[in-house]
């Protein structure tokens, strides 16, 4: 059932995650391989831990330890096939914690130092150390099991086989001395990272950095099988693994494929130059959507060519009877030059005109190329940061979270150590156009439309605000500011590096090229914007329902196998 299922795992959210923690399942409930009656049983293996133990103990190589509590039944979560047996981890080896060097002893080449990222990651770099500082207690070499305590639950914790030479262990990991030969270290891996679910229920610490106990390790039940039966399911195991990888590498081919696919159609309809050519264009794209539009990143490109279409005057027809975007600049110029003479604003220093080189594309007629200083009648002007209460205050103040997804969310803000009366000028009114002036590279400069209600919120020093003329529509400059072009534009002009933390500045947010449309045009393509965006929010939500669908399928699956 399971093999003739595998196109459901491969496609599903997580179908081979689950496929992966299937096959430990079944790997140490002995369901993986058929059991041989003439392996020599388990329980022959417990006697070898004692005898090895007292062994150890007579010769003065180990301490004798408390005993560890019997195996209650309680604890055995199923039943086990003939010839094996239960087992706790501790009494099956000595684990001997790494050793915690300090910064001062790191040198630039020697030994290397063994910390939880070089399991977990193999390009992660090393620390390195004197060889002569290190005790035999501190080595390892090839062959070596490890245990990562320390760290991260779902990516740090584990057990792991070293194989990289000589090497100094790092504090947070155990290097474990099996006894009595009685554990296959592969499947002895194996076993323990099929429980990891139980050992990161027991961690300990906060949310970010968790370790789980040395006494939570000893006692941690495992199964014991026959030592052939043990190198039987290991290979088994590893074959199996393969085929995950094969069926993931699979996945991300053809994600790959798809994702080049999309990139290819849809840019065929941002390369059209008329309405007519984009209807051609189109009709041939749109006879291929049920296979497009199949995964939530396609949906994304799709939204964001809608977008990239509609600055382009390309989404709706054109009307030569519009009062053209010429007539608009003189209306803001009026607008502007009357609020400076009441004193309602400042007369700024002008703006440069756009070269032809700042011009990504050829606009229809009765449009303009337009600065967006030009059209604001504030700002671009930095917010403001007070120091955050834990308690309510007067003053709320938006977070950038409130504006990264190019859109306003209420819930995101800090109260803050700030009077109402001090705060006047920085709070925001309904309609007032966010951007973030520092964020990720992937972030910085995105734009999002206060709609909340006037006065209710401040706005934080890594966000500008603009207040625009009422010749133009905001929603369409929100429209050319989040589609590709304006993203573009943000990312070119970014100051400082990943690690710094990108900037833009003011003159640089007051600077960005726009295409600007007939007032009346501005509304048609706004209208039509919010009603695909609308279409594309309902295919996502059919998308993730059908996903939704898959995953349960596929765990259904996996817990019927496992059954």
């Amino acid at each position: 059932m399971l093999l003739s299922n595998l196109d459901l795992l491969a496609t599903a959210p997580v179908g081979v995650t689950k496929l992966r923690e299937l096959i430990l399942t079944l790997a140490v409930q002995g369901k993986l391989v058929p059991q041989d009656p003439a392996d020599e049983p388990a329980g022959v293996l417990l006697q070898k831990i004692r005898a090895e133990k007292d062994r150890l103990i007579a010769e003065g190589k180990i301490k004798r330890d408390k005993p560890l509590a019997e195996i209650a039944e309680e604890e055995k979560p199923f039943g086990l096939p003939l010839g094996w047996e239960w087992v706790r981890l501790g009494s099956t080896m000595e684990m001997l914690n790494g050793r915690a060097f300090k910064p001062s002893e790191w040198i630039d080449a020697g030994l290397p130092i063994v910390r939880i990222q070089n399991l977990n990651n193999p390009n992660a770099s090393f620390n390195y150390c004197d060889p002569s500082t290190v005790s035999e207690k501190n080595l390892i070499h090839d062959g070596a099991f490890l245990i990562s305590w320390s760290g991260t639950p779902g990516t740090s914790f584990g057990a792991f086989i070293w194989n990289r030479g000589a090497a100094a262990l790092n504090q947070h990991i155990f290097k474990c001395v099996l006894i009595g030969s009685v554990f296959s270290s592969e499947f002895l891996r194996l076993s323990i990272n099929s429980q990891l679910n139980v050992l990161i229920a027991q961690a300990q610490g906060g949310v970010g950095l968790q370790h789980v106990t040395k006494g939570v390790l000893e006692n941690l039940v495992l199964v014991l099988p026959p030592l052939a039966e043990q190198s039987r399911i290991v290979t088994r195991v590893e074959a199996l693994m393969r085929l995950c990888d094969a069926l993931e590498a699979k996945g991300q081919l053809e994600a790959a494929q798809h994702a080049q696919l999309v990139s290819t159609l849809l840019g065929t309809l941002i390369a059209s130059n008329t309405p007519d050519e984009l209807a051609a264009n189109w009709q041939r794209v749109a006879q291929h959507f049920d296979l497009l539009l199949d995964r939530p990143q396609a949906i994304d490109a799709l939204e964001q060519t809608l977008l990239q279409l509609a600055v382009r005057g390309l989404l709706v027809p054109q009307d030569p009877t519009d009062e053209p975007a010429s007539a608009l600049l003189q209306k803001i110029r009026a607008e502007k030059d009357r609020l400076i003479a009441t004193g309602q604003i400042k007369k700024g220093k002008p703006l440069p005109p756009i070269t032809d080189e700042e011009k990504p594309f050829e606009l229809p007629a009765g449009w303009e190329w337009v600065r967006l200083g030009d059209a604001a009648l504030r700002g671009p002007s930095n917010g403001l940061s007070p120091r955050p209460q834990e308690l309510p205050t007067d003053v709320r103040c938006l977070s950038l979270s409130a504006t990264t997804q190019g859109f306003f969310k209420p819930e995101c803000f800090k109260y803050v150590d700030f009077s109402s009366q001090a705060a006047q000028q920085f709070f925001l009114k309904n309609g007032d156009l966010l951007i973030q002036r520092g964020n990720s590279l992937e972030y910085v400069g995105i734009a999002a439309i206060y709609d909340g209600p006037d006065d209710a919120y401040i706005y934080p020093d890594l966000m500008m605000r603009l207040q625009l003329s009422t010749c133009v529509k905001t929603e369409f400059i929100h429209i050319m500011l989040v589609c590709a072009d304006g993203r573009s534009y943000f990312q070119r002009n970014a100051t400082g590096t990943q690690g710094t933390m990108p900037k833009v500045n003011q003159a640089t947010v007051a600077g960005a090229p726009i295409p600007l449309p007939p007032l009346a045009e501005q509304s048609r393509i706004v209208t039509r914007v919010t009603a695909l965006r609308r279409l594309c929010a309902n295919l996502r939500q059919r998308l993730a329902e059908r996903q939704s669908v898959q995953a349960r399928l596929a765990e259904a699956l996996v817990d019927s196998v496992a059954a």
